[in-house]
């Protein structure tokens, strides 16, 4: 590890220190809705898989997309709460809404998908292409702050661990749905829901 890239970690995340009440809030409740994610669907997975549900290997994508987003947005939220805070007033912010409200509506139309999938499957679609589309319209805006204004290198970098685990976690959900949400009958039984 280079000198200039841990003087660069040690001013990106000394941030911290210049946290309000207010962005402890923002930061733990946005963190800990992905973590949550992660630990509920890994959580699922494991009941079912002592409890003789077999899963197809693209299942197990969901929680391990849902931990690499989550650890990523962990690092990018520093950024937001404090030196970017001001820009994020402006459209970027908004961007940052659509794709959080696309990305939890097509996750929770996922899973009402499972039982009655011609209602759910299609807006569940259109969300999930919505939450990718508005995370390049993101990156663009990225981008734009990276070059004119000098933005920091770790920040640009987490965004890449955003779209790797985004990319895991939705490609390997949606493959699930396909091949028929293989061991959630029976986990569904295990936990009483069926």
């Amino acid at each position: 590890m280079t000198s200039s890239l841990l003087t660069e970690l040690r001013v990106y995340f000394g941030r911290f220190r210049v946290f309000e009440p207010i962005d402890w809030v923002v930061y733990v409740a946005w963190v800990g809705l992905m973590v949550g994610l992660m630990a509920a669907t890994g959580a699922f997975l494991l009941v079912g898989a002592m409890n003789g549900a077999v899963f197809p290997a693209e299942a197990y994508m969901v929680p391990l997309g849902a931990g690499i987003f989550a650890a990523a947005i962990s690092v990018d939220t520093i950024g937001h709460r404090t030196v970017y805070k001001e820009v994020l007033r402006g459209g970027e912010g908004l961007v940052h809404h659509i794709i959080i409200f696309a990305g939890i509506g097509s996750c929770m139309l996922l899973c009402a998908a499972y039982p009655a999938r011609p209602m759910y499957a299609i807006p569940a679609m259109v969300l999930t292409v919505l939450s990718f589309v508005y995370s390049l319209v993101d990156e663009v805006m990225h981008w734009r702050r990276y070059l004119t204004q000098k933005s920091d290198v770790v920040e640009m970098w987490s965004h890449v661990f955003i779209l790797v685990g985004h990319g895991i976690m939705m490609v390997g959900w949606w493959r699930w749905y396909q091949l028929g949400y293989g061991g959630v009958a029976r986990t569904l039984e295990v936990l009483g829901f069926a």
